[in-house]
């Protein structure tokens, strides 16, 4: 049994399998998921668990190089968009960040290896993070 980090086996195996430039989706209770694409559903209730506190403990155990977002969030959702670049400030290596469609981060979301749904229910709370090298 693991001691600390992630403890939710789904996520654990994703991230341990994940290779340089892998993604992997955080979302809202709202993205709609591929069929063809894992969905690691996490909602309890609208609001929980929130984006933020899922995609914080991710980044914690995945090493990022680029992070995709919806232009609209920059909109339509400040003040996610505000908490998300605050973390991404605090990663110890660079960590490029790209804004598409909303449409084109939904079709992204089939080449991810994995989408994590969460109870969020705040506009355009979606997020494709690509994973770097570990050495």
């Amino acid at each position: 049994m693991k001691r600390n980090g992630i403890i939710n086996a789904d996520i654990s195996r994703v991230l341990s399998y994940m290779g340089h430039t892998d993604t992997l989706a955080v979302g809202d209770c709202g993205l709609p998921i591929p069929d063809e694409t894992e969905r690691i559903d996490l909602s309890l209730k609208l609001g929980v668990p929130s984006f933020m506190e899922v995609l914080r403990e991710v980044a914690k155990e995945m090493k990022i190089e680029k992070v995709v977002l919806a232009e609209e969030i920059q909109e339509k959702n400040p003040e996610v968009l505000q908490e998300i670049l605050a973390l991404v400030s605090e990663m110890e290596t660079e960590c490029a960040i790209e804004y598409i469609s909303h449409a084109e981060l939904k079709a992204q979301t089939k080449s991810c290896k994995a989408v994590i749904r969460t109870g969020e229910t705040t506009p355009y709370a979606n997020i494709i993070l690509q994973s770097a090298c570990l050495f």
